[in-house]
């Protein structure tokens, strides 16, 4: 072999290696697949699909022609069943989900949170006259939420029942609980015609409930976690951060603009929301919704911790994390999060 042929060789080996040192020199993947749920709350991912943000941020980054795919699913479960075959790239839900995701996966394919996408209070609603507390709903009740035993609405009442009924007893009404969407739920309730007389949601469903005379408030997911906190996160894989750091960025810098588009002019997001939506609800409604101060639309953790300590406690999660930093990639690291 020459010098100059050794020298090549040389070259190439050492380029081969800061390539695989540097994921920012590999190649990055062409698509970004990712999916949101029912509801105002995931606002954001709608502002960011339907003005297109995702695409915006992934040209100006330098990647051409990314396919955007986006999907919706009921509750977290899916999201994570879908993260974790490798059907999905961006997976948006409840801090419960989260957590279980987290734990399940940490020392292997380490999911962990992009970033918050809201704090919002979830409800829990009841049309049965003689629920008066969580303590008054018996075996003839049946409580309508996303996801039994793992969404945010069934940790939140795992919550409240241990502070009700006591240590040890946080899965009381778990019994009573039933899987159903937000719709779902929201229609069986609203019939009177089915056990399910409880609904523990999100907005705007709940706010909906509200204005029917028959239905009214139990408790709010604020008075359980003793302040504002944090409903939904964005999520992902190790892998997806590692290998593609142009398209994590992009997704990010896309999010935060969602953010100051709905935060600048919420008449206008009430309105995207409702045609994107088909919502029969009227503007006024959805706009007293987003100018509600304890929804908050922001991509910094809140109380998550809360969530975090109570799940491992009761043994639902096997691994404990020590800060929220621990549930989240280091790029919000720099936010005062909780």
């Amino acid at each position: 072999m020459t010098k100059f042929a050794k020298f090549q060789a040389g070259a190439i080996g050492a380029a081969l290696v800061l390539l695989a040192a540097d994921p920012a020199g590999a190649q990055e993947q062409g698509q970004l697949r990712l999916a949101k749920q029912f509801g105002i709350s995931y606002l954001p991912l709608t502002v960011m699909e339907e003005k297109k943000l995702i695409e915006k941020h992934t040209q100006a980054a330098g990647l051409a022609n990314v396919k955007v795919e986006w999907s919706q699913l009921a509750s977290g479960a899916p999201m994570n069943d879908a993260l974790l075959s490798g059907n999905l790239d961006i997976a948006a839900g409840g801090v419960g989900p989260l957590m279980t995701i987290w734990a399940r996966t940490k020392g292997n394919i380490n999911v962990k949170a992009a970033a918050s996408i809201n704090s919002m209070p979830l409800y829990l609603n009841t049309i049965n006259p003689n629920v008066k507390s969580i303590k008054d709903f018996t075996d003839k009740d049946r409580i309508a939420l996303p996801a039994v035993k793992v969404s945010i609405q069934a940790v939140t009442l795992q919550m409240a029942a241990e502070k009700v009924f006591g240590v040890g007893k946080h899965d009381t009404l778990d019994r009573l609980t039933v899987s159903m969407s937000h719709p779902d739920g929201m229609s069986a309730m609203m019939s009177g015609r089915t056990e399910v007389t409880g609904h523990f949601s999100s907005a705007p469903f709940m706010y909906q409930q509200l204005e029917d005379s028959r239905v009214k408030r139990v408790l709010s997911s604020y008075e359980v976690l003793g302040g504002t906190s944090t409903f939904n996160v964005v999520w992902t894989s190790a892998k997806f951060h590692d290998q593609n750091p142009r398209l994590y960025k992009a997704f990010l810098a896309a999010l935060e603009e969602s953010m100051t588009i709905i935060n600048g002019n919420k008449k206008a997001a009430a309105e995207l929301y409702i045609a994107t939506e088909r919502s029969k609800s009227p503007l006024p409604f959805i706009e007293k919704i987003l100018n509600d101060p304890e929804n908050v639309f922001t991509t910094t953790p809140q109380n998550v911790m809360k969530y975090a300590e109570f799940m491992h406690r009761i043994g639902s999660i096997k691994e404990k994390p020590e800060s929220w930093k621990d549930l989240f990639f280091p790029e919000i690291h720099a936010k005062s999060g909780s």
